[in-house]
């Protein structure tokens, strides 16, 4: 019997995204599953905490409230943008995602309205204000070795 996965082990998991409506979002089972090391802020709250305990072969599915997950929508990400401000080249389209400044500043929104006059730019993730179940499949955990001296 393998043990439990714990804070510092490295896991292999596969998962479907799913919202509360049934749309899958994304999944790892047509690719290579995901590795992260557990607890150290590498996967969303919710979903750490959903895969410290499991064991390799265990499945279950878990609801993640948003605050666990991407964080409730925040108004004040959602802002009306003269178009004039928009560089010519550019042809907003709803749906697009665009890059607003460079380097350290840089932030990424998407376009949720487009008018003659302005775009509404939304810089929340596209995962903001949802609750997210998954379902999960550990297929591999790397234990944490000890630091310590080697021979």
């Amino acid at each position: 019997m393998s043990r439990a996965a714990r804070s510092g082990d490295t896991v292999h998991i596969h998962y479907t995204g799913t919202l509360a409506d049934g749309t899958e979002f994304d999944s790892s089972r047509e690719r290579e599953p995901l590795a992260f090391t557990v607890g150290a802020g590498q996967v969303i709250p919710g979903f750490d905490a959903a895969v410290t305990g499991m064991a390799v072969g265990d499945t279950k599915t878990v609801t993640i409230p948003a605050d666990q997950a991407y964080g409730p929508l925040r108004d004040e990400l959602i802002v009306e943008v003269p178009r004039a401000q928009v560089p010519p080249q550019i042809v907003p389209r709803v749906g697009q995602r665009l890059q607003l400044g460079s380097g350290d500043r840089a932030m990424m929104v998407v376009v949720r309205e487009v008018s003659d006059e302005s775009l509404v730019l939304d810089g929340n993730h596209p995962l903001a204000g949802e609750d997210l179940t998954f379902a999960l499949e550990l297929v591999g955990v790397d234990a944490e070795t000890p630091a310590g001296p080697t021979a």
